[in-house]
């Protein structure tokens, strides 16, 4: 038998969920996946030296460390002759020219719609890339409304960005989840709001943060709905 591991002191909803909230990168969207194929390319095209993919993920930090200061931090560090704006740019022409969504995404999603469950989408990020994003994964016809971040003039963690998703929706926070990688986005912020919260560790591990639950993958959401209850068991 594997756990979906639970939060510790927090109660259930007495009604079956009404809607899921999921945050984008590192979540529906495998931003891992996408940007080592960025790299590859990115490699390729600037003739960048052993090293440069690594370190650059290093830096990147999950993409929570602006490319402004990623890049020409990996010139100097390595001593390159490339111009910093040019690899700049090759970032922002190619890095989401072909995004690759999350496994078990567009399943998940499909299902949830089936079962006449609401879904929204909290995203930080810039309008433009997100929605691209979104796009090219083939995630926005299953999704019913997105918030992001640059768009509505609110950032998570801020629980203003959750209430206004909620109000979107219209549905009481007693009676939704929020999905995320993200222990102080998805987790912490979400429950400011009443939001239950489910983890997915694809990114930074928790740091005090006590979700609800913590997921192996997108397929344990649909496990979740199914008990009603933060504590679920299944088959391996």
């Amino acid at each position: 038998m594997r756990r979906i591991a639970e939060g510790r002191g927090r109660k259930a909803s007495p009604s079956p969920p009404r809607a899921v909230f999921f945050d984008l990168d590192g979540t529906l969207h495998d931003r891992a996946a996408t940007i080592r194929g960025w790299l590859a390319g990115h490699v390729a095209r600037h003739a960048l030296p052993d090293g440069y993919a690594a370190r650059f993920t290093e830096l990147d930090n999950f993409g929570y460390r602006p490319k402004r200061e990623v890049l020409p931090g990996l010139v100097r560090e390595l001593g390159l002759p490339h111009d910093p704006e040019v690899l700049l740019a090759d970032f922002g022409e190619h890095s989401l020219a072909a995004p690759v969504p999350m496994p078990h995404a567009h399943d998940v999603l499909r299902e949830l719609r089936a079962r006449g469950i609401r879904i929204g989408v909290v995203t930080n990020g810039w309008v433009e890339a997100q929605t691209a994003c979104l796009e090219r994964t083939g995630l926005t016809p299953l999704v019913d409304d997105v918030v992001i971040s640059k768009g509505v003039g609110l950032s998570k963690p801020d629980p203003a960005i959750y209430r206004l998703a909620l109000a979107r929706l219209g549905v009481d926070a007693a009676d939704a989840w929020f999905v995320g990688d993200s222990p102080r986005n998805d987790v912490w912020g979400p429950q400011q709001v009443g939001l239950r919260a489910a983890y997915l560790p694809t990114g930074h591990a928790l740091n005090g943060e006590t979700p609800d639950a913590v997921l192996r993958d997108l397929r344990d959401v649909l496990r979740l709905l199914a008990s009603g209850k933060p504590t679920l068991t299944a088959e391996s």
